[in-house]
């Protein structure tokens, strides 16, 4: 934005009063319900309230003078990390007696019956509208309104794996010499996008979002069903026929399993709660699949038993 003071038409040591009465001139002049054949008039009007939010104030305005911050009330040579610089305009500043812009907007277009949302928004006037929502100070922030935009969002390819999922978390890189943790919801898709809000680029009206793409990685042990986890577990023909306990792998370490006798490969048994986190509330479950095994070492009287037995005719 330009000097603010150039923006309003008035010089650098005009009083309170003759800056005030500048803003309400070229508020008036310049509000859009006013000049709904001039595009440009929103642009120009949003300009006008952001360097009365400036100089305005009383703060503001000797933290301008001295240099210490810029004509968007963004700190000099110290940056904004991680908050928007537009925050302590909507909260009014520290000056107690300062008139905020919407306040004297509400003054001179609250009673204009059924006048709208000076930036053509549907929903009514300024009562009621804080800067930073729906009225002055939000409509600044976005692009297209008129007004400064945000800084663009990052976009981020994250690849997670089991152990990320059951953790609900992963770190992810910001930049070239950040870190976060993006919290992982329940039963993700491949593709799907995690919102960070602002940690994206920084901008005029503030920083972007961080948008993270979450790639499943595949694993050597696991196939992931929802919250479910399935796996398949070797089982030796003896206690598949007379049953017995089997090692089950989780992600947690392997865990002890009693299958009843004459339990057949491919058959499945639940270990639960050993899974991942679930939409529903607490976790899935393990699949254990078994797969028959015979002995790495050929067992004689095993095959002895079985050549007695004639083959059925088809």
């Amino acid at each position: 934005m330009h000097d603010p003071y150039a923006v309003l038409g008035v010089s650098k040591d005009a009083d309170e009063k003759q800056i005030k009465s500048a803003f309400r001139k070229l508020a008036k002049r310049f509000h859009p319900d006013q000049n709904k054949d001039n595009p440009k008039a929103k642009e120009r009007f949003a300009e006008v309230n952001a360097a009365y939010e400036i100089v305005g104030d009383k703060t503001k305005r000797r933290q301008f003078d001295n240099g210490e911050i810029d004509a968007e009330g963004k700190e000099r040579f110290q940056g904004f990390a991680g908050g928007n610089p537009f925050e302590g305009m909507r909260r009014g500043g520290g000056g107690g007696q300062f008139t905020g812009a919407e306040d004297i907007l509400s003054q001179m277009f609250g009673q204009m019956g059924g006048g709208g949302d000076p930036f053509g928004r549907a929903g009514g006037g300024f009562a009621g509208a804080g800067m930073g929502g729906s009225g002055m100070g939000g409509g600044r922030a976005r692009a297209g309104q008129g007004g400064p935009p945000k800084g663009e969002d990052r976009k981020i390819a994250l690849t997670v794996h089991l152990k990320d999922l059951a953790l609900g978390k992963a770190p992810v890189r910001l930049g070239t010499d950040r870190t976060v943790n993006v919290t992982i919801p329940p039963e993700p898709d491949d593709g799907q996008v995690v919102r960070l809000k602002g940690q994206g680029k920084e901008g005029p009206a503030g920083p972007g979002d961080a948008l993270i793409a979450l790639s499943i990685a595949p694993h050597s042990q696991f196939q992931r069903e929802g919250a479910n986890l399935r796996t398949h577990v070797p089982v030796d023909l003896r206690t598949a026929v007379l049953g017995g306990k089997i090692r089950v792998p989780t992600l947690t370490g392997a865990v002890a399993l009693t299958i009843p006798e004459w339990s057949s490969s491919g058959d499945v048994f639940r270990v639960r709660g050993k899974g991942l986190p679930a939409r529903s509330g607490g976790h899935g479950d393990i699949l254990a699949v078994l797969s028959l095994r015979l002995p790495d070492e050929k067992d004689q009287a095993l095959i002895d038993l079985f050549a007695q037995e004639e083959p059925t005719a088809a």
